[in-house]
């Protein structure tokens, strides 16, 4: 019982999930993280997808983008700009 091309695509979307959580805690600007984490939304939205899960594929994304733009929005207001 060998592997099928599903599962190698959900093994190479855990691979950037992981990426993506390292990439997060190491990247020092905080709007280069937060497009990090948008597209670990993505990605994690797909794998709900491939999952058969189209509810929590739809509440990932939704609560992804939500919190992308309260971050993007944060960033905004609270970050110096360099005159």
């Amino acid at each position: 019982m060998g592997l099928t091309s599903a599962d190698y695509g959900t093994m190479a979307m855990l691979l950037m999930l992981i990426i993506a959580s390292l990439a997060m805690y190491f990247i020092r600007d905080l709007l280069h993280a937060v497009i990090v984490y948008g597209a670990y939304t993505l990605v994690m939205a797909l794998i709900w997808l491939q999952m058969n899960t189209p509810d929590l594929a739809i509440t990932e994304a939704a609560a992804g983008i939500g919190m992308t733009v309260l971050m993007m929005v944060v960033i905004s207001r609270t970050s110096r700009k360099e005159e």
